[in-house]
C-alpha cells in the first residue's frame, strides 16, 4: 500500500533542547504543538545527489536523483526531483522545514587537512597553492547551489536555517545514529573524500559523536581501490563491486602490489607515483581521456584491460587489491578502534568502501567484533541521511534506528494498470490475486521474472521491491540474466534473498543481514541446493528478509520454498547495465520491453510478452 506516513499540522520551532554548535535556533511558544523537520540535501562531490526527510528523528523517506531523471549517478545534478518527492510523500509544505542540513563544510586553515593536502600535491603546485590559499572553493560553490534550491522551494519561508556538516561526519552519523547501538560503539568511515578527509575513525557515545583521527587525500584506500578499479577496465563509482566480484577468480599472491601503499600498522601512504594521480601524472588514453593512474602503472602492470572477460593477469591484480585493502583496513581497525571493539564489540561503517562485502565479512570474523552495521546507503547517497540525522540530533531530536531502506516512491496497482494503457508497446496485462503463489510458479518453472511493489529502496541494493528475481537452484539461470535480461558481464554473481528462519542455517551464522551489505560462508549442503547465488569462493551475500520488513516479498519466498524445497530466492536490481534502478510503473515496462524479459508483476497485475 501507498499510504503517506506523516502528515503536517500547525507546526513551528521546535520545543526541545538544542545542543552543539546549532544552538540558539528558533524559540517555541507555550501550549503549541511541534514537529521538528529537518530536510537532507546532498550532492557535494558532484555525483550521487539525493535528498532525505527526518520528522522527530524519524527517517520518513529517502531518494536518490538518478531514479527520476534516468541518468545513472546523476553527474553535476543536485536533488530538486528527490527532495521534491520527500516533502510530498510527507505531506510536508516546503514552507514547514526547520532545517536544511548538507554534508559539505568548510575546512580551517588551522586544520592539518589543507596543509597535508597542499605538501602530497607537490607536483601539481596550482593545485597545492589553491588548497592553502583559498581551500574552501568547493564549499562556496556548493552553498550557492544549495541556497538556490531553498529559494526555489522556498524552504522554510524565508527562515530556514542551513547546515553544512563535514563529509565524514555525516557518513558516520548515518551509521551510528541510524545503527540502533546504545553501547559505545566504534565508527569507521572509508571513501574516496570528502573535503579533504578520507578515513574517519571515530566512536559513538551517548549519541555524541567523537573523532580519534583522520586520513587526508591524496591518501585515500578508496582512491587506491578506485584507481585499480579504472585500471582493470571500469568505471569509478561503479565499477568498484566487478573487482569485488572478480578477485575470487585470481590468486592475490601472485602479484606483489604493496609498492602501490606504504602501511606501518597506524598510518598510509598513497604512492602517487601510480595510483590516486591528479593532472599531468595522469594517464591518458588515444581519445584524450585521463585516469586516476599514471602511465608508470601501465609500465609497470602492462596495459589497461578492456573486454568483458575475466583474463589473466587481472584477476590476479583484482585479488591482490582486494587483499590489500582488508589487510590495510583491519590493520587500522585495529590499532584506532580495537580498544573500544574490546569493551562493547559494536562497530558501524559507511562511505563507499563500505560497500565493498568482501571487506565486511573479515571485519565480522573480528572476535573482537559482536555486531556489525553498515548503512545500506553507504555511499555519498547516504550523505543525504548522515547530515539530516546528524542535525536533528544537534537540534535535540532522539534518532529513531533504521528500521528498512524502502523509503522511495510508491505506487498502486491502478497506477501501474494506467502506466500499462498508457505505454507504446501496448502491454498484454491481467490483474490477478494470490500474487505471491502465482509469482513462485513463475520462478519454479525457470522463468526470471521482474518484481516491482512498494516504496522503491534507497542505496544500490535492490531488496525486494524494484528486483529481477529467479528460483536459485535453476540451472543457469544466472547466465541467463546476466546475458539476456541485465546485459552485464557473465561472470557477475547473483545474490539470495533469504528467509529468516532459513538464514542461519543456509549462512551459518546469526548475525543481522537486512541489506546485502555483508557475504558470508555458505554451508556444505546449501551449495549444491541453491548453486546459482553461491560465488565462486563459496560466499554469498546475502538479504535476511523478514515478514515484518516485507511481508508480500516474504510471501513470494515462502510460496518458492513449497515449490522448491528452498526458501530462497535469487535476487537482482530490476535495470540494465549502465541504468538506473527503475522508479515507476513506467520505467518498470520501459526495461522490460528492453529486454528478454517475459514476465513482469507490478503490485497486483502481470504483464507477459
Amino acid at each position: 500500500m501507498c499510504v503517506k506516513k506523516h502528515q503536517s499540522a500547525g507546526h513551528g520551532s521546535h520545543p526541545g533542547p538544542i545542543t552543539g554548535k546549532i544552538a540558539g535556533f528558533g524559540e517555541s511558544n507555550p501550549g503549541e504543538s511541534h514537529s521538528m523537520i529537518v530536510l537532507g540535501i546532498s550532492g557535494a562531490v558532484s555525483h550521487d545527489p539525493s535528498a532525505a526527510l527526518f520528522i522527530d528523528g524519524e527517517l520518513v523517506a529517502a531518494a536518490e536523483e538518478e531514479r527520476f531523471i534516468r541518468d545513472k549517478h546523476a553527474k553535476g545534478r543536485f536533488p530538486y526531483e528527490s527532495a521534491r518527492f520527500c516533502l510530498e510523500y510527507a505531506g510536508i509544505r516546503p514552507q514547514e522545514v526547520d532545517a536544511v542540513a548538507f554534508p559539505y563544510a568548510p575546512i580551517p586553515l588551522s586544520s592539518p587537512a589543507r596543509w597535508h593536502y597542499a605538501a602530497r600535491h607537490w607536483y601539481a603546485p596550482d593545485r597545492a597553492l589553491t588548497a592553502i590559499f583559498n581551500g574552501n572553493r568547493r564549499y562556496r560553490r556548493n552553498m550557492e547551489r544549495l541556497n538556490k534550491l531553498v529559494a526555489d522551494f522556498d524552504l522554510g519561508g524565508g527562515r530556514v536555517r542551513v547546515v553544512p556538516v563535514e563529509h565524514h561526519l555525516a557518513h558516520a552519523s548515518s551509521a551510528y545514529h541510524l545503527s540502533g547501538f546504545k553501547e559505545k560503539t566504534a565508527i569507521l568511515g572509508i571513501d574516496g573524500k570528502g573535503e579533504y578527509a578520507t578515513t574517519f575513525f571515530g566512536y559513538g557515545e551517548n549519541g555524541r559523536i567523537h573523532k580519534i583521527r583522520e586520513f587526508y587525500d591524496p591518501d585515500s584506500l578508496g582512491g587506491l581501490y578506485g584507481a585499480m578499479t579504472e585500471y582493470l577496465g571500469f568505471e569509478m563509482l561503479d565499477g568498484e563491486f566487478k573487482v569485488m566480484g572478480m578477485a575470487p577468480y585470481g590468486d592475490p599472491g601472485r602479484f606483489d602490489l604493496s609498492r602501490l601503499i606504504a602501511y606501518d600498522k597506524r598510518s598510509f601512504r598513497v604512492n602517487t607515483e601510480l595510483v590516486n594521480v591528479i593532472g599531468l601524472r595522469r594517464y591518458k588514453d588515444s581519445r584524450g581521456k585521463g585516469y586516476f593512474f599514471s602511465p608508470r602503472l601501465i609500465d609497470w602492470l602492462g596495459p589497461r584491460r578492456e573486454g568483458d572477460e575475466i583474463d589473466d593477469p587481472y584477476i590476479d591484480y583484482a585479488a591482490a587489491i582486494q587483499k590489500i585493502l582488508e589487510e590495510v583496513s583491519l590493520g587500522l581497525i585495529d590499532h584506532y578502534l580495537g580498544d573500544i571493539l574490546k569493551e562493547t564489540g559494536k562497530i558501524c561503517f559507511a562511505g563507499g568502501v563500505a560497500l565493498n562485502v568482501k571487506l565486511n565479512q573479515r571485519i565480522i570474523a573480528r572476535p573482537d567484533v559482536k555486531e556489525l552495521f553498515v548503512q545500506p546507503a553507504a555511499s555519498d547517497a547516504g550523505t543525504a541521511i548522515g547530515a539530516a540525522s546528524y542535525v536533528a540530533h544537534e537540534l535535540g531530536d532522539d534518532i529513531q534506528p533504521m528500521a528498512h531502506a524502502y523509503l522511495g516512491p510508491c505506487y498502486t496497482t491502478g497506477q501501474c494498470i494506467e502506466a500499462c494503457e498508457q505505454h507504446e508497446a501496448k502491454p498484454e496485462w491481467e490483474r490477478i490475486d494470490e500474487v505471491p503463489r502465482r509469482a513462485a510458479r513463475i520462478l519454479a518453472d525457470g522463468n526470471p521474472l521482474a518484481w516491482f511493489q512498494g516504496r522503491m529502496e534507497f542505496g544500490p541494493r535492490a531488496l525486494g521491491n524494484r528486483s529481477i528475481l529467479g528460483a536459485p537452484n535453476v540451472a543457469g539461470i544466472a547466465d541467463r540474466i546476466n546475458a539476456q535480461i541485465k546485459y552485464r558481464e557473465r561472470w557477475r554473481p547473483f545474490c539470495p534473498s533469504i528467509l529468516d528462519r532459513v538464514a542461519p542455517d543456509m549462512l551459518q551464522t546469526d548475525h543481522p543481514a537486512p541489506y546485502m551489505t555483508f557475504t558470508f560462508d555458505v554451508g556444505e549442503g546449501w551449495k549444491a541446493r541453491v548453486p546459482e547465488v553461491v560465488h565462486e569462493d563459496g560466499t554469498a551475500r546475502a538479504q535476511v528478509v523478514t515478514r515484518q520488513s516485507n511481508p508480500r516479498y516474504y510471501a513470494l519466498i515462502e510460496e518458492l520454498e513449497k515449490l522448491t524445497g528452498n526458501g530462497v530466492a535469487l535476487n537482482t536490481s530490476l535495470n540494465r547495465r549502465g541504468e538506473p534502478m527503475v522508479c515507476s510503473p513506467t520505467d518498470a515496462l520501459n526495461m522490460f520491453f528492453g529486454s528478454d524479459l517475459e514476465y513482469l508483476i507490478m503490485q497486483d497485475v502481470l504483464v507477459r510478452k
